[in-house]
């Protein structure tokens, strides 16, 4: 999947295309509208995020520039001003989503994947390891006829686990990769949610479990 990004924040801009790239998409991101007008112009993208408030030109003129040539990525509008009335002008220029800030970057993620999921552009990942399969569409963990239903965090854990089986991850980069770099929740729900894991995961017979090593982290291993 290859995403444009808009935003003239640069650390926000910084902090959403590593999130977005760790999860397996491909960013391009731009400072300004005019910037945003013409990358999108050339095609390509799957999907856009757009800034309302930036320089040259504004998120809400940008997307109705595109949308009278005929763009039919879905776009999700990402700003500040969160009124009733500049939700309704951006879903009348062609917003397919509207995201107030601040959020959540995994409910960001969320959201886009629906978005290409209801564009048909979207085919979710199966992540294997060790007799385990994650569906990333479903949010399922499986192991042989036994499967089990992951909360988001839960999911969102397990797939950054399947997608590196045997790295070593501290708390702390797990906190930044699940949470973001921005959360205020304290470094226990790291612990609580592979607590978590590890029992839903032996509740289905996997031979894989989450290890901790002291004082560094946790990795995904295989014990057969």
């Amino acid at each position: 999947m290859k995403l444009l990004i808009a935003e003239d924040e640069q650390d926000l801009a910084e902090a959403l295309t590593a999130f977005f790239e760790k999860n397996q998409f491909t960013v391009d991101a731009v400072p300004d509208g005019q910037e945003a007008y013409t990358y999108a112009s050339s095609g390509g993208y799957d999907a856009v995020i757009l800034d309302v408030m930036m320089p040259k030109l504004n998120g809400v003129e940008v997307l109705r520039r595109l949308r009278a040539e005929g763009f039919s990525a879905p776009v999700m509008m990402l700003t500040a001003k969160a009124e009733k009335d500049d939700r309704v002008e951006g879903f009348d220029a062609g917003a397919d989503d509207y995201l107030p800030k601040p959020f959540a970057p995994d409910e960001l993620l969320s959201r886009v994947r629906a978005l290409l999921r209801r564009a048909g552009a979207y085919t979710p990942t199966v992540l294997r390891f060790g007799g385990l399969t994650l569906d990333c569409s479903a949010g399922l963990l499986s192991c042989g006829t036994e499967s089990v239903r992951l909360s988001g965090r839960e999911f969102q854990v397990m797939e950054l686990l399947m997608r590196s089986p045997r790295q070593l991850f501290s708390a702390d980069k797990i906190m930044e990769r699940v949470w973001g770099w921005d959360s205020d929740a304290e470094i226990s729900v790291v612990w609580v949610h592979i607590s978590n894991l590890r029992k839903k995961m032996k509740a289905i017979g996997s031979s894989a479990s989450v290890r901790a090593v002291r004082g560094m982290g946790y990795l995904l291993e295989d014990e057969t």
